[in-house]
C-alpha cells in the first residue's frame, strides 16, 4: 500500500445528491432506493451540510413502521426541513488528500463520511465502508 495515495483513487465520485430545497420523503427515497447511508446536500455547486440515514432515523420512524403506515411518516418529514435536520459544520478534504489522512480523520471524528470538495464543487464522497474496502482488498 502505498502511503501517499490520493483519496480520489477510491471516493465515490458520482454522488447522490439532495438539494436544499427537497423534502425527507424523498431523502428518505434517495437512501433505500441506493442503498446508502450519506447524502451532500448542496444549493447549486456549494455542498450546504451532509444528511445521514441515521439524522433521518433520529426524527422518524422509518424502519419501524409498516408499509401501511407511510401517514406517519409524511407528517414527522413535513414537521423538519433538509436544512434543519442535516449536519452544518462538515469537515471536507480535497481529492489530493491522501487515503491515511482521511482514515486518520475518520478515527477520531464522530461522523462517517466526508465530502471530497475540489475549487468550492462538491467532485466525490468517501466514506468509512469504503475505507474498510480499501483496506480489505490490500490483503
Amino acid at each position: 500500500m502505498k502511503k501517499r495515495t490520493p483519496i480520489s483513487t477510491i471516493m465515490t465520485k458520482n454522488v447522490i445528491t439532495l438539494n436544499t430545497t427537497d423534502n425527507l420523503e424523498t431523502a428518505e427515497r434517495l437512501f433505500k432506493k441506493h442503498n446508502i447511508r450519506h447524502i451532500p446536500v448542496v444549493s447549486g455547486d456549494e455542498i450546504k451540510g451532509m444528511l445521514s440515514y441515521t439524522d433521518l432515523l433520529r426524527i422518524s420512524f422509518a424502519d419501524a413502521t409498516y408499509d401501511n403506515e407511510e401517514s406517519v411518516e409524511t407528517i414527522v418529514y413535513n414537521m423538519f426541513t433538509i436544512e434543519q435536520v442535516m449536519a452544518k459544520n462538515l469537515v471536507s478534504v480535497s481529492s489530493t488528500t491522501t487515503i491515511k489522512e482521511v482514515a486518520e480523520i475518520l478515527s477520531v471524528k464522530e461522523f462517517h463520511a466526508i465530502p471530497i470538495v475540489d475549487d468550492g464543487k462538491l467532485i466525490g464522497i468517501i466514506t468509512t465502508t469504503d475505507l474498510i474496502n480499501f483496506l480489505l482488498e490490500q490483503f
